[in-house]
């Protein structure tokens, strides 16, 4: 689990995602998309949107969720509709061993929520000696860079995202330390 952060004092606690979990995911997922994936169209989110929600959210294998305990609503910014409930501030859906999808809260980012969701994939990844892989939007430098940090390097490129549209992807694999 990870420990506090300097800036709120509170830790988020992992789990798995369940199915009424997934319209929070989807929601999340388009304001993290909104603040860092500029290529994209307004229309283009609101039609990934959709497809999130009816398609990807159900169809990986494995949803993680990170969440602040509501003991500690400070944590959760001040957008927050009812601090007495448990929200997602991140999430990570796996097709193991392939990481498929991980998203922020953009008020979140920096705290540290992303390295807690990829570092649980890598310590399963070392217990069952996996190789563990992602695909990163080229366009998304800052995703790009967090992973690099993380220890995944850049192993191929395709011209197109998995849909077919004109996002290249960088296809990235874990290096163990």
């Amino acid at each position: 689990m990870q420990q506090p952060t300097p800036t709120t004092g509170a830790a988020p606690r992992l789990r798995r995602a369940v199915t009424a979990d997934h319209a929070a995911l989807a929601a999340l997922w388009k304001r993290s998309v909104v603040a860092t994936h500029h290529f994209l169209t307004p229309q283009a989110v609101d039609e990934l949107y959709t497809a999130i929600l009816r398609e990807y959210l159900p169809g990986v294998e494995e949803l993680w969720v990170a969440e602040y305990e509501p003991s500690s609503p400070e944590a959760l910014g001040p957008n927050v509709p009812d601090p007495d409930t448990l929200r997602p501030v991140g999430f990570m859906g796996c097709n193991w061993p392939q990481i498929e999808m991980l998203f922020v809260e953009p008020e979140c980012f920096g705290l540290g929520i992303g390295k807690m969701l990829l570092g649980h994939a890598q310590q399963r990844a070392m217990a069952e000696s996996a190789t563990l892989t992602l695909d990163v939007n080229e366009q998304n430098p800052a995703a790009l860079a967090f992973y690099e940090h993380m220890g995944f390097v850049v192993t191929g490129r395709s011209p197109v995202d998995g849909q077919g549209r004109p996002y290249p992807l960088l296809h990235m694999e874990w290096r163990r330390p």
